[in-house]
């Protein structure tokens, strides 16, 4: 008995350990949905109707991880679909059906313990950017149109700072707008066509090390400034010489300071390049999608405002599966 236990205990280290390396690859996935856990709990700074739980997320997180697993097996999927259908059509499905599942998924274990590191990294890859979307989604369906794009925004911003690919003192200097407390003069080719109240916008913006020089460039290079200032479309526009090559990133410092009017022009820009369309461009409202969420402990409640009434859509649904209101 002795023998027997101490080699279980031995085997129970090394199944420990590979539970510890396996799990540290998915700290990726991890991270970035406390990213966007975080990012949401912070939003009732914007409107005190924001309120989110970590209840609800974690569902959300498990539903972003099903999302994948199915992807990555479509058989099971399908045999999900066909389940699906049967029940909408009133039919419960047999027990050979569970079976086969059961057999599939047994199947799906088996190859996952197969997984060489090129696959583990493209699964948590997916898992990452299914967590991602599906957190971010889940946050824009409840917030009001003129707040999406600085969701989106927010969003974009905290992963590139995670990524390293901007710093974060520079993403402190976009939201606070850096403002010099006492500028010097504006200069006479400068005067003629930068109004006086953001100079000391352009002056602050100098803090940031990419635009040391900013004010020296504008003064030798004063028509080329003139020509990008007066441009309709400035975030697209040909700057300067001198900041010809800057970042995206460093233009919509540049247009804070500067022209504040095409700042959003210049964030939806950016966020596409960053995360995608999809994060800019959303899908009208559909309640099937809600339906696919819910359960028996996770129900949906709707918000009601003026002109707004989602009734039609619930009946629906509900007639879709023979769910009519009780009087």
């Amino acid at each position: 008995m002795s023998n027997e236990t101490s080699e279980k205990v031995a085997v129970a280290t090394v199944v420990s350990a590979q539970i510890v390396e396996a799990s540290e690859q998915y700290r990726p996935a991890a991270n970035r949905g406390a990213l966007v856990f975080f990012l949401m709990n912070e939003l009732y700074k914007i409107h005190s109707f924001y309120r989110f739980s970590l209840d609800s997320f974690v569902i959300v997180v498990n539903r972003a991880i099903d999302i994948v697993a199915d992807r990555l097996n479509p058989k099971k999927q399908k045999a999900l679909e066909k389940a699906a259908a049967a029940e909408a059509a009133g039919d419960a499905g047999d027990q050979a059906e569970e079976e086969k599942q059961e057999e599939e998924e047994e199947e799906e274990e088996e190859e996952e313990q197969e997984m060489t590191p090129r696959t583990l990294a493209k699964r948590v890859e997916m898992i990452l950017e299914s967590i991602t979307f599906e957190g971010f989604s889940y946050t824009r369906r409840g917030t009001f149109e003129a707040h999406k794009l600085v969701l989106a925004t927010m969003l974009c911003l905290r992963i590139n700072v995670r990524k390293g690919l901007i710093k974060q003192d520079e993403v402190n200097a976009l939201v606070k707008k850096e403002v010099a407390l006492d500028p010097p003069q504006i200069p006479d080719n400068l005067g003629k066509f930068i109004p006086e109240a953001i100079w000391p916008a352009v002056v602050g913006l100098q803090s940031v090390k990419v635009f040391e020089n900013l004010t020296q460039s504008m003064e030798s290079e004063s028509i080329q400034w003139k020509k990008w200032y007066g441009e309709e479309k400035a975030e697209t526009a040909e700057l300067a010489k001198s900041f010809r090559d800057i970042s995206l990133f460093h233009r919509i410092l540049l247009l804070r300071a500067l022209r504040p009017d095409r700042l959003q022009g210049a964030l939806t820009q950016y966020v596409t390049e960053s995360l995608g369309i999809e994060y800019i461009e959303q899908p009208s409202f559909d309640m099937q999608i809600v339906y696919n969420e819910m359960s028996v402990k996770t129900p949906a409640f709707f918000v009601l405002f003026p002109g707004v009434d989602p009734t039609p859509d619930v009946e629906r649904v509900g007639a879709k599966y023979k769910k009519t209101a009780i009087s």
